[in-house]
């Protein structure tokens, strides 16, 4: 009996994973918090469904955050900066309406979901976009890693 528990014991420690997460190597995870105040002119179209905003304040992710409200009081925040190669000169994406444009490759990303919606079938390794936590509280939408 003793044997067949340490058979099991073994299999289990041998099967254990120390690579829990999927990582994106391009993207430090940086500390902050931002409170979007959804009663000024700037960040009003956050009030109906569907709409983004690009929050570009010093300190506020790495290269900014897109903020979209994806409806029933529910807000998401990604990061900026193209998820699939290290912040440069052209890495900071461009809002077009739902969805986020990189313009160094023209990589086109979901604000609903974070998902690259043009990735290449070439067997290398695509990220999706970087979610930041998003709460909303009153009149304000807090953004915040």
């Amino acid at each position: 009996m003793m044997r067949i528990w340490s058979i099991v014991f073994i299999t289990f420690l041998l099967s254990c994973d120390n690579d829990r997460t999927n990582r994106n190597p391009f993207l430090q995870e940086i500390g902050f918090q931002f409170d979007v105040n959804l009663n000024l002119p700037l960040y009003s179209p956050l009030t109906n469904v569907g709409n983004a905003v690009y929050i570009g304040t010093q300190g506020v992710g790495t290269r900014g955050v897109f903020v979209i409200n994806s409806g029933f009081d529910q807000f998401r925040a990604f990061e900026a900066s193209c998820p699939n190669h290290a912040p440069n000169n052209c890495s900071t994406m461009e809002l077009d309406g739902q969805t986020a444009t990189c313009s160094c490759e023209d990589y086109e990303y979901s604000l609903f979901t974070g998902q690259q919606l043009n990735r290449p079938d070439d067997g290398n390794r695509y990220y999706d976009m970087l979610e930041y936590r998003a709460s909303f509280n009153g009149n304000s939408v807090i953004i915040s890693n």
